[in-house]
């Protein structure tokens, strides 16, 4: 058995969980979350808890057990509390402004860039320097953070760029041969 796959998920009492013709949907306060699942992968629903089984020991099934079941709970983490990624601007005049769903960066290129963000995702610009994305699907917000970050990448001489709150930066040093 799969050491992930075979762990039940809990379900919390304000999150309702329903499987119809291979597609689980997760609905609770912050929204509603859809997964087209694998046709060999069955999902139950029930006691409060949700159970994915495999049919074979597979090694495909294997992982497509960790796999559902790893899926399903950030659906279920997602309508309840949401995911958020942090980024920050690091860089002389290196600045973010967000307006509605329009994010403005100036990266020290000729002019602005200009980002408009996925229905599905909030972010909000503390000191110009820290852009904070929130969303309930863990994969678009995760996607839309390495999106901006690849932007402009973080660069190891400097530290310039845009990079995660929580990423560090292995510094280089500069031309030290020049001397000698």
């Amino acid at each position: 058995m799969s050491r992930i796959g075979r762990l039940p998920i809990g379900i919390p009492g304000s999150v309702q969980v329903s499987v119809n013709k291979g597609v689980v949907e997760v609905r609770g306060p912050k929204g509603k979350l859809q997964l087209q699942i694998h046709p060999t992968i069955r999902v139950g629903v029930g006691d409060g808890k949700v159970v994915c089984e495999r049919p074979t020991d597979q090694r495909s099934h294997r992982a497509l057990h960790g796999l559902t079941r790893a899926l399903i709970a950030n659906m279920i983490r997602g309508v309840t509390e949401g995911f958020q990624k942090k980024l920050e601007l690091s860089g002389v005049g290196y600045r973010a402004a967000v307006q509605g769903q329009v994010l403005t960066l100036s990266l020290g290129y000729t002019n602005p860039v200009v980002y408009v963000l996925p229905p599905d995702i909030q972010a909000t610009v503390e000191h110009q320097t820290l852009i904070t994305l929130s969303g309930i699907d863990r994969q678009l917000v995760g996607a839309v953070a390495a999106k901006l970050r690849s932007l402009r990448l973080p660069e190891p001489y400097k530290g310039k760029g845009v990079k995660y709150v929580d990423e560090r930066i292995r510094r280089k040093a500069g031309k030290a041969g020049a001397k000698a």
